[in-house]
């Protein structure tokens, strides 16, 4: 049997799972299924990169030292990873004693080809990317936090990267697969054809991380370290080199330049393929942390199920490209192609064989008119060039082509009429057509294909069907089939949006308490009032910009008995939407054109769907209901309150 080995990024820990680990890790897993189905060995490593001054200070933050804080969140995506149910051989951690002896190795073998050498270095330096940051100046931040790079100064060895300059130009010239897309090997070749500067591969001034032979005080700089972890995972199986190395594409010049020059020089083998897929957004924006964008995909499974996410994620989003993200639209695709698509076909077609047939398979007729064949060979296409929306969008293709045949003939009319030769072709037929179409998803769909593949009579597990052994006709007439369950039951957008947004903010707090975000300030309380809260000065006082406004519009918000709609008029081209939990309070109408306070400088949050730009500021005692704020004299809309 041939061997497959691939891996995911190593997941840096200064995070819990959101949708973007998800999204490479449900790629990754579909991969290891396909490769499977296709008969092949396959090992799937993923893990968590646990070093580095961006933990050591998130630990600090937290409270916790790095062993407690690391250990518990690579717990997190272990755990995560599991109600997801991905099919992971190795979960490798970069404090494993045994990875910290493979980095040593590598270095060893490194030095003594010659291409390590120590040195100084004084350079700015980027905490959030662990990264110098080449013709920085003074003032500079990083463009990705805002926050102020750092200006350091350290004794380091350094690896020879610009010896490997032509090397690295021939890799990616002559093995145009090697690196995919095309677009992120253009990126590469363009960076490989400027001068390369040698890369510092220690530190001197953290103490996180793993520790350099014979060099006291020295540690291991976090790319040197991490990427040795697709080696360590399997180093003891005969593994290596990976077969493809699935990664986002933020990463890729650690990945397509670093990770095979360190190889090169240590003499090892490559790895043979690495594919780059492109960022998730969300409201057009790059997912991440510090935007506070972040969506976990926890309440995505508890709202709608894992298999719902991965089918959105890869058939709504072209594999390699960015893609937008949207619960509206995973709700609208999950409808359209899951409760209408496969799971309508999958109901219909059993239970017309339970009426019409008495839940036994009819037998084989001598022509089978769908065109199975054509879905089989796209599909297998798709999944082979990880050209994953393409592959499912051919197989229903034949879902739809069986729903038309359906219509077409009239299994009703034909059983009315008696014409069980008939009825036995277009029954037989359409049957047919869901076990191959349950197939060819299972990779990417491999709780509901296994659900649908025992309601087809099967015994057997689905994944051992072989996709080159998948053709028309292979159906075993007689075989009975249980009674009907549905598989995918129909959403309504707005309860099913409302239910993952209310989860994901049960989420983020859970999430937050695991990382040390939930210290509470210390409040000064009055005996008989309600605690003043922590003190803070005149500059935080500022930040926050407190503006009239003038409603403009207000009504209850479908769902919810606390909250209204309003729009509010600061003297802004457009009034703004704001989201109040003043609806047991206020009647919508006795809200028209009356003056308010709002926050006009709060980061926008979505309520029941709706994203609410500001906050409303109002009164309230322990014993009473809020009671707007507002003014005796008449003051100008868009006043700032000072």
């Amino acid at each position: 049997m041939d061997k497959y080995y691939l891996t995911t990024p190593i997941y840096y820990v200064n995070a819990a799972p959101h949708i973007g680990h998800t999204y490479t890790t449900i790629a990754a897993d579909v991969i290891k299924r396909y490769k499977q189905m296709q008969g092949f060995d396959v090992v799937l490593t993923t893990g968590t990169d646990e070093h580095g001054l961006k933990i050591q200070r998130s630990a600090e933050k937290a409270g916790q030292t790095p062993e407690a804080f690391t250990t518990a969140v690579a717990a997190e995506f272990s755990e995560t990873w599991k109600k997801f149910g991905f099919a992971l051989d190795h979960e490798q951690r970069t404090t494993d004693p045994k990875h910290a002896a493979n980095v040593q190795r590598l270095f060893k073998a490194c030095l003594a080809n010659g291409f390590i050498y120590k040195g100084s270095y004084t350079g700015y330096y980027s905490v959030v990317n662990e990264a110098f940051v080449p013709d920085a100046k003074e003032g500079d931040v990083d463009p990705e936090t805002g926050q102020p790079l750092e200006l350091v100064t350290e004794e380091n060895y350094f690896f020879k990267l610009s010896a490997f300059r032509e090397k690295l130009i021939a890799l990616h010239e002559d093995n145009p697969e090697f690196l995919q897309p095309e677009t992120r090997r253009n990126e590469v070749l363009a960076f490989l054809k400027q001068d390369l500067a040698d890369l510092s591969i220690t530190r001197t001034t953290i103490q996180w991380g793993i520790a350099v032979p014979d060099e006291p005080g020295h540690v291991f700089y976090v790319w040197f370290d991490a990427l040795m972890a697709y080696y360590s995972a399997v180093v003891d199986d005969n593994r290596w080199p990976a077969d493809l190395h699935l990664i986002g594409k933020e990463i890729v010049r650690f990945h397509a330049v670093y990770w095979p020059a360190f190889l090169m020089a240590a003499g090892w083998e490559l790895p043979k393929k690495i594919f780059a897929h492109g960022w998730l957004l969300f409201d057009n924006n790059k997912m991440s942390k510090s935007r506070g964008n972040i969506v976990r995909p926890e309440p995505i499974r508890q709202a709608i199920g894992a298999d719902a996410l991965r089918y959105y994620l890869l058939r709504e989003i072209v594999f390699g490209a960015d893609g937008n993200f949207a619960y509206d639209a995973m709700v609208t695709r999950y409808n359209a192609d899951l409760a209408n698509g496969l799971g309508n076909l999958a109901s219909r077609t059993l239970s017309m064989i339970q009426q019409y047939r008495g839940g036994v398979i009819p037998e084989r007729p001598g022509a089978l008119e769908l065109p199975i064949a054509t879905a089989v060979a796209a599909a297998i296409n798709g999944y082979e060039k990880f050209e994953f929306s393409k592959g499912l969008e051919s197989i229903w293709q034949l879902i739809t082509a069986a729903d038309k045949y359906i219509v077409e003939q009239a299994p009703w009319k034909l059983f009315k009429a008696k014409d069980d030769e008939k009825l036995n072709e277009v029954l037989y037929s359409i049957a047919d057509a869901l076990r191959v179409a349950t197939v060819l998803a299972a990779p990417v769909l491999p709780e509901s294909c296994a659900k649908i593949w025992r309601l087809l009579g099967y015994s057997t597990s689905i994944s051992e069907e072989r996709f080159g052994l998948l053709e028309a006709g292979q159906l075993p007439a007689g075989q009975a089939v249980p009674a009907v369950e549905p598989v995918f039951p129909r959403l309504e957008m707005q309860p099913t949006i409302d239910k993952m947004n209310d989860l994901e903010e049960i989420e983020r707090a859970r999430q937050n308490v695991l990382l040390g975000k939930t210290a509470e300030p210390v409040a000064v309380v009055h005996p008989g009032g309600i605690p003043v809260a922590e003190q803070i000065t005149i500059d935080d006082f500022v930040k926050v910009d407190l503006r009239v406004g003038q409603v403009k519009f207000a009504e209850r918000v479908k769902g919810s008995d606390k909250l209204l709609h309003l729009k509010v008029d600061i003297g802004e081209a457009e009034p703004r939407t704001i989201v109040a939990g003043i609806a047991q309070v206020y009647e919508p109408e006795t809200l028209l054109n009356r003056k308010v306070v709002i926050v006009a400088n709060l980061a926008p949050r979505k309520l029941k769907g709706i994203e609410s730009h500001g906050m409303i500021v109002a009164a309230s005692s322990l014993d009473s209901k809020a009671t707007l704020a507002g003014f005796l004299e008449d003051v100008p809309v868009g006043a700032r309150l000072k």
